[in-house]
């Protein structure tokens, strides 16, 4: 049997593991360990296990996974996270659809603090879903709204999708955390006008809020700006070249429990409880990358990414053309996988091609990042449809994916603006002071 057929047959056994709800991880390094003891020997899988485990856990870049997630549950725990939401519903709450306005830019604030989409969607529905609820807003917008509000937390930075595709093909993560700056304020506008068009052609899915005064505008915004001076200041200072992005996780983390302890909001307990919660979280993201480093040499062996680029080379296609089947391919596989298996699994194969193209890995990694973004509100796995779900437990499955439709499809469209304009993901990073 040749090795591009061992391959496949491995690729095959990998979906079915997927299909039957064995953890991705798991199934990720049994077919990697076994791909690699059919094709090189036992020894060399075992001396692979090892030295890949170790190399891997020993990368410094890795840094950011744990501290950017301790920043987040810190901010989380203590309720330092809804001041971002409170001065942005005193600013906008009261316009028709202003409450989930302030709710995607709560979600992008929060996103900016911990770089997970199920924390930001989890946080966010905690905090907002009550509200909107209590101001006679319709399920479908509230629980949409915060569906797609979430899935800004895997693009804009500090981002953990951004820190494993820069790690899993050896590029920039400061270059990276940049580039998703700008799509994510695209993204963020978007989702802000779908709204206010909804809530404009039927006001009844979103009644307006009660007014606030100048003085409390002020105030509520006030009492945000120690946090936003935390984000400016770690996004600021890797785009100045203060800092590393490690250094900048580092500042970040201890800037906001050092905040915590003045405000009086951070105790000992809570802060051990976002340890805990922390490590729990980081061992998850280790594990999945652990597997994705077995899984790649065997992909490698089977030579199944040198076959799939002769083959889209052999078609003769323009790198745009091979560009949107990609994208393409991640829509749909979206609907099935979760999006960091999706990413960890596709990268061995489409970036040498990409490569091979001359596409620049940093805009591609926008792409990538922002179609993994779109799969976790599709049908049928769509997570952070699932997470809303357990927040808002009344309200049936199908009402919440119908409400982030119109979200879906705002993705689409800057999607679609980011690959017709490049520069909108590669203006900052080009222009970053080394």
């Amino acid at each position: 049997m040749s090795p591009a057929m061992i391959g496949t047959l491995g690729m095959v056994l990998l979906l079915v593991l997927l299909l039957m709800r064995v953890p991705v991880a798991f199934a990720m390094f049994a077919v990697g360990f076994a791909g690699v003891t059919v094709l090189s020997g036992v020894n060399s899988a075992i001396s692979l296990m090892a030295s890949e485990t170790f190399t891997l856990a020993s990368s410094a870049e890795l840094v950011v996974i744990p501290l950017f997630i301790l920043m987040g549950n810190v901010a989380s725990a203590t309720g330092m996270s809804s001041k971002l939401y409170d001065a942005a519903y005193a600013i906008i709450g009261s316009i028709r659809g202003g409450l989930a306005s302030t709710t995607v830019i709560g979600c992008g604030g929060f996103a900016a603090l911990s770089g997970s989409s199920v924390a930001s969607a989890l946080t966010m529905g905690q905090v907002s879903l009550a509200e909107m609820e209590r101001f006679k807003y319709d399920t479908r917008l509230a629980t949409g709204v915060v569906a797609a509000g979430g899935t800004l937390g895997i693009l804009i930075p500090p981002s953990t999708g951004f820190v494993i595709y820069a790690i899993l093909v050896e590029q920039s993560i400061g270059r990276l955390f940049l580039a998703g700056v700008l799509p994510g304020i695209l993204l963020l506008s978007l989702f802000i006008l779908v709204i206010t068009v909804m809530c404009w052609v039927k006001p009844e899915l979103g009644p307006a809020g009660p007014k606030t005064s100048l003085r409390e505008k002020i105030v509520a915004f006030g009492h945000a700006l120690p946090i936003v001076g935390i984000i400016l200041i770690t996004i600021g200072g890797i785009y100045l070249g203060i800092f590393s992005p490690v250094e900048a996780a580092a500042v970040g983390a201890g800037l906001i429990i050092m905040l915590g302890f003045v405000l009086r909001v951070l105790t000992i307990k809570t802060l051990w409880v976002a340890l805990k919660n922390s490590v729990v979280t980081t061992a998850t993201v280790m594990l999945i990358l652990i597997a994705a480093h077995m899984i790649n040499p065997f992909l490698a062996l089977s030579h199944i990414p040198q076959a799939l680029g002769a083959f889209l080379g052999g078609l003769n296609l323009p790198a745009m053309a091979v560009l949107c089947i990609m994208l393409l391919c991640y829509l749909i596989l979206g609907c099935f996988l979760e999006g960091y298996s999706m990413l960890v699994l596709s990268m061995p194969i489409f970036f040498p091609v990409i490569t091979q193209l001359g596409i620049d890995p940093i805009w591609f990694g926008v792409l990538a990042v922002v179609t993994l973004e779109m799969g976790l509100i599709s049908p049928p796995v769509g997570v952070n449809i699932f997470i809303v779900k357990s927040v808002a437990p009344n309200v049936p499955l199908s009402r919440i994916f119908i409400g982030a439709i119109p979200f879906w499809l705002a993705m689409l469209v800057a999607l679609i603006l980011l690959v017709a304009f490049p520069q909108i993901a590669l203006f900052l990073p080009n222009t970053m002071i080394n």
